[in-house]
């Protein structure tokens, strides 16, 4: 098994793999890939990839080695994140897959298919280059002093700056994720921040309230502005309130059972749409369970505190860094 750290698919393919080995014993190899040389290496197009004695049963050809997210379709044309029980089980006894059911990638290089957390391990810290990353800061820092959008003329001189006018960068930061503009060309979201209401509430230290679009952004802001926010939310399934307040760097989750499912949706598309509704705080991890288990056709896990917030300073921390 070659995945990228922290596969949401991981689990899946492992339970998959046993179920279609049914029974019978065999040695399973699980093989972190970190980088575009490594996937080049092992043969990896997309993450998970299955090798059996060294070969992808599943391979596409001209599929370019790849450290994203991989889709695969079942035998009835259904989109999922691991090769189904009956594609592994053909590929074990060295039989030939379904026709039906080809492997495809879902995050890979072009710009519009985005790995919705990381952008295919891009980051979300907007490039320095045509006044991306000035207009993108000046976005946030609005966000972070005023709790709203800014409008395109509060945005005039960071883009002028690169001889541009507001509407071209943000059309062109919203094409490529980094934020989402409504149908007019207005801000609705510059990931963590949320122009519209949310299950996710922000209190920052100056007072001002906030909305961020999922509970990794939430626990992200606190790292993006270097200070102490209070994050309230909610467990989708019961409704029992949930806080997390950072005091000089520590959070303090209430209840201290509080976990975080982060998920995808098997489709293309920014991460508005494909995970930030699946990525929800839960009270613990027993409704997170009910709650996946309602909704299948979204792919992901239950992970506990520290791993969400070193996810969030991950992803978020360094989008105000200078240079």
């Amino acid at each position: 098994m070659l995945t990228v750290p922290d596969c949401p698919n991981a689990p899946v393919v492992r339970e998959r793999i046993t179920a279609a080995l049914g029974g019978r014993e065999a040695p399973v190899e699980l093989i972190e890939v970190r980088e575009q040389a490594q996937a080049a290496r092992w043969g990896m197009t997309g993450s998970p990839t299955v090798l059996v004695d060294g070969v992808d049963p599943f391979a596409v050809a001209g599929a370019p080695a790849s450290v994203s997210c991989r889709l695969y379709r079942d035998e009835e044309g259904r989109h999922g994140g691991a090769p189904s029980i009956e594609a592994l089980r053909q590929a074990f006894t060295g039989t030939e897959a379904s026709a039906s059911a080809p492997v495809e990638e879902c995050c890979g290089d072009d710009p519009e298919v985005l790995d919705p957390i990381g952008r295919s391990g891009r980051g979300r810290r907007a490039p320095g280059e045509r006044g991306l990353r000035a207009v993108h800061q000046a976005v946030l820092r609005h966000f972070a002093a005023t709790g709203h959008a800014p409008e395109p003329a509060d945005l005039a001189a960071a883009a002028a700056s690169a001889g541009r006018t507001a509407a071209d960068v943000l059309d062109e930061l919203g094409h490529e994720d980094f934020l989402t503009l409504d149908a007019d060309g207005r801000i609705r979201a510059a990931y963590p921040f949320s122009a519209v209401p949310t299950p996710h509430r922000l209190r920052l230290t100056n007072g001002v309230e906030a909305w961020a679009m999922c509970a990794i952004d939430a626990l992200g802001v606190a790292a993006m502005l270097h200070q102490d926010i209070t994050v309230a939310s909610c467990d989708p399934v019961d409704g029992r309130p949930i806080t997390v307040t950072f005091t000089s760097g520590t959070a303090r989750w209430e209840p201290a059972e509080a976990v975080v499912f982060v998920g995808q949706r098997a489709q293309a598309g920014p991460a508005a749409t494909v995970c930030c509704d699946a990525l929800n705080f839960f009270a613990d991890s027993t409704t997170a369970g009910v709650w996946a288990r309602q909704y299948p056709e979204v792919y992901g896990r239950t992970v506990g505190q520290a791993e969400a917030l070193r996810t969030a300073e991950q992803t978020f921390g360094p989008l105000l860094d200078r240079g």
